[in-house]
């Protein structure tokens, strides 16, 4: 059975794969993405985590990847990323030291830099006994894949027949290719498969969705019901890396994420205007650092922006619901 790894956010999955490791993303878990690991409810392993002594005006999911560990005891090595995701999870790190969990870590530099990413990525191929030509043959293998999610992409956006809820799942879970990457090519294909022969979906307000991918169930089914849809998941598409180079080094650098806002801002700005979208759902984390940028994604906007903020995994709640509501009725208008 090969080992598993958990990874706080993504990383080089090519790097963990060729090191005869398979990743295991903890946030997928806590959120029982796949319908398997965690045996309890995402809210059961938030309380896991404050009966550990986790504040509870800490980020849920932050909480939630602590929960998950502690409901995966196969999983004893964790690739913490030190810079380039969460402030918290640095601290979050010394506590599962202290729980004697085997931390690797791993960071992307504070400047879209190729020699000190090079220099990183050849630091965590040493950690994990990686060899170089090994890594090569996997990324040509998830590059594939990636190839299949970008055609799903444009499922979506551009002939309408993927949702923006189907279009989350996959990009998100090409995170750590739901461990496998031989199972999760196939569910793909399937999925490709499936949709070909849908018909286009009705006209829709079109959305963007930007930040951290949600926390809560039912938000796009919400939009759905309101005469919307989301054409564009912006970090569940840098997840999945739909611009592709041969490079490894290029790759993560052309990964948005991590770096500063404004090399968000400009994927963003471009996909709006590739995608005709109309407004901007900006998705904040209840107690996250990257809170503070929605001071400037308001402002470097050329459409509509509302601010969601959720806390808990579970449905939106009324106020949140109306809203939606509100700012889907003002699109509408704004269309007339």
């Amino acid at each position: 059975m090969q080992k598993k790894i958990g990874i706080t956010s993504t990383v080089p999955s090519e790097v963990i794969f060729a090191a005869g490791a398979v990743p295991v993303d903890l946030n997928n878990i806590f959120v029982n993405f796949h319908g398997e690991g965690a045996v309890k409810s995402p809210l059961d392993l938030i309380r896991i985590a404050e009966e550990n002594g986790l504040p509870r005006n800490t980020c849920s999911w932050i909480k939630g990847i602590f929960g998950a560990l502690a409901q995966n005891p196969d999983i004893r090595e964790v690739v913490v990323v030190m810079r380039g995701d969460c402030s918290n999870v640095v601290a979050l790190s010394d506590v599962l030291k202290h729980k004697n969990y085997q931390i690797i870590p791993f960071s992307y530099p504070a400047l879209k830099d190729g020699y000190l990413l090079s220099g990183e990525i050849k630091r965590f191929m040493q950690k994990l006994g990686a060899r170089q030509k090994k890594v090569e043959l996997y990324k040509k293998e998830l590059d594939r894949i990636r190839a299949k999610l970008f055609l799903l992409d444009e499922l979506t956006w551009r002939e309408n027949k993927v949702t923006g809820a189907e279009n989350h799942f996959f990009l998100v879970s090409s995170s750590d290719f739901m461990s496998d990457p031989v199972v999760f090519e196939k569910k793909v294909d399937e999925f490709l498969s499936a949709v070909a022969a849908r018909p286009p979906f009705s006209k829709a307000v079109r959305l963007g969705y930007v930040g951290v991918p949600p926390i809560v169930l039912d938000l796009y089914v919400t939009l759905e019901k309101l005469g919307a849809r989301v054409v564009f998941n912006e970090v569940q598409a840098q997840f999945a890396m739909l611009e592709r180079t041969d490079d490894i080094v290029e790759q993560y650098l052309m990964y948005t994420y991590p770096y500063d806002v404004f090399g968000r801002i400009v994927d963003i700005k471009e996909e709006i205007e590739k995608r005709g979208i109309q407004g901007i759902i900006h998705y904040v984390q209840s107690f996250c650092h990257h809170q503070i940028e929605d001071v400037i994604l308001q402002k470097e906007m050329p459409v509509p922006v509302l601010t969601l903020e959720c806390d808990r995994p579970g449905n939106l709640d009324l106020q949140n619901q109306l809203r939606l509501e509100a700012f889907v009725d003002l699109l509408k208008q704004k269309a007339r």
